[in-house]
């Protein structure tokens, strides 16, 4: 297990937030990760924050709410601070196509997800810093938190450190987009990248097989389906246990449950073998550090044209929990 160095309040980094102030920020994406930070950045005293951004929604709400915008080109030109805040699949064309050629000794890429990095899809000049501010949070969330003054827990850490400075224009970023409210943890990229994967591949599968067998099992020994529904996830009682959980720790949110259901629960998880959890979590993440899901995602973009997606998509929003989840929010109305 390797160490790791926490950043966790704003006091942390007076100093360095200095760094970012003055220069010009050019956001790259204004989707809900860049909205969000760049409103963020501004409300933190970053002055100088441009948007690039083709003539779409984004394009219009940037202005809307008060931004410069260019095209994407012209706005890395004139930034010193680029947000690469594109969908994984698109940030390589455009990063090779209207990036680079902008780029200067001294200009600083910070990017949200490592993928490109980690994979070497995106390849920056060596006269670059490459840093990594990641906010471990939807974009939403990522707003609505700095607003409350609680902040949204980042990963920062440094792909290239052309400058020297590069780990302290990081943190400097973490504290620009509010994440130093709350933590910063210093990884590498590739940490980023497995963890984030794992998460979406290994995790969240498992999870949604969770409730669709339970709620699979229940219906047919009787139950009411909206009953089901409502107990499982639809009363929002999982999402308190898990907000719980990440302000106390996972069991140490137990004695918010009745002892019915902390001894039910308890009981369970030591009675339950997790041998084929283990071995699906290890089958995935083997996948993700050998390369194989990236050639795999590659294919499906660029020879299949997302077909295995959008059939698995249509698949799974018109499964049987899925036409079940319909019939109760229309009820619900």
């Amino acid at each position: 297990c390797q160490s790791f160095k926490v950043v966790s309040r704003d006091e942390d980094v007076p100093t360095i937030f200095g760094l970012v102030t003055d220069k010009v920020v050019a956001i790259i994406g204004y989707g809900n990760q860049g909205r969000a930070q760049a409103l963020n950045m501004r409300d933190s005293g970053v002055k100088k924050i441009i948007i690039g951004s083709r003539e779409d929604g984004s394009y219009e709400q940037a202005i809307e709410d008060g931004f410069e915008v260019f095209p994407i080109a012209d706005a890395c030109k004139k930034a010193d601070i680029i947000f690469m805040l594109l969908p994984d699949e698109f940030a390589p064309k455009i990063f090779e196509e209207s990036i680079v050629p902008g780029l200067e000794e001294g200009n600083i890429i910070n990017f949200a997800s490592a993928y490109n990095i980690t994979f070497h899809k995106i390849v920056p000049p060596k006269f670059v810093d490459v840093v990594m501010a990641a906010p471990r949070m939807i974009g939403d969330g990522v707003r609505e938190l700095y607003i409350r003054g609680e902040g949204s827990p980042a990963f920062v850490g440094v792909a290239q450190d052309a400058s020297g400075m590069a780990l302290e224009y990081g943190k400097a970023l973490c504290k620009a987009i509010g994440a130093t409210k709350k933590g910063a943890i210093e990884v590498k990229f590739d940490d980023e990248t497995c963890l984030d994967l794992m998460t979406e591949q290994g995790i969240w599968p498992i999870i949604y097989h969770v409730f669709n067998e339970a709620f699979k099992l229940h219906v047919k020994m009787g139950h009411p389906e909206e009953a089901v529904l409502m107990e499982e996830y639809v009363s929002k009682e999982p999402m308190y246990m898990m907000e719980k959980a990440a302000e106390m720790g996972l069991f140490k949110q137990l004695p918010f449950h009745s002892h019915t259901s902390q001894y039910g629960q308890l009981v369970s998880y030591e009675l339950y073998d997790p041998t084929q959890i283990r071995e699906f979590l290890k089958d995935r993440y083997d996948r993700i550090r050998n390369g194989v899901f990236a050639q795999e995602w590659e294919k499906e973009q660029k020879e299949k044209d997302l077909a295995t997606l959008k059939d698995l998509s249509a698949k799974a929003v018109n499964n049987e929990l899925s036409q079940a989840e319909a019939r109760l929010f229309e009820k619900l109305k």
